[in-house]
């Protein structure tokens, strides 16, 4: 993996490459062609990159009580509402609205990247994460993904870890 920059060194960096730079973490950008008939733009990724859809984590908004959270969860699964809410310290869930989700990380709905969004938002990743050596999330815009280890995904997004996965 590659220390704090792409190997690839293709094209201009992303909120989530330059704070995975920043932060000195070793990590390895994927890009990939983009279908845009897919219907699930992380299961699209995974078999793109053929990666199993297991280790490859979309970037779910949810309010929790209110408050928008971030959910990441793997692309094989769906986010349970319910345990996101317990596990973000609520009482209820829903998704958030997609022009929401868009305002407030700074990144278009099938590239959100739960690394360098606009603002910091509560986060939780699904506990399944912890059990592979390297995950992979959106860069930041479809067509492009983030490789790095769990550890470093929960300490960069200051998230908690819970089983908020179902399926």
């Amino acid at each position: 993996m590659s220390s704090g920059k792409s190997r690839n060194g293709k094209g201009k960096g992303t909120p989530a490459t330059v704070a995975a730079a920043k932060a000195g973490i070793d990590y390895d950008l994927h890009p990939y062609e983009v279908d845009p008939a897919a219907e699930s733009y992380g299961q699209a990724a995974a078999d793109a990159l053929g990666v199993p859809h297991e280790r490859l984590f979309k970037t779910l908004l949810a309010e929790v009580d209110g408050a928008l959270t971030v959910a990441v969860v793997p692309v094989s699964a769906t986010l349970d509402l319910k345990a996101l809410a317990a596990a973000a310290g609520g009482k209820k869930a829903r998704m958030a609205d997609p022009k929401d989700a868009e305002r407030a990380t700074g990144y278009v709905v099938g590239g959100i990247s739960p690394l360098g969004q606009r603002r910091r938002l509560p986060a939780v990743v699904d506990e399944s994460a912890s059990a592979f050596p390297t995950v992979y999330v959106s860069a930041g815009r479809r067509g492009l993904q983030i490789e790095l280890a769990p550890a470093d995904l929960i300490r960069l997004t200051g998230a908690g870890t819970a089983g908020i996965a179902r399926g």
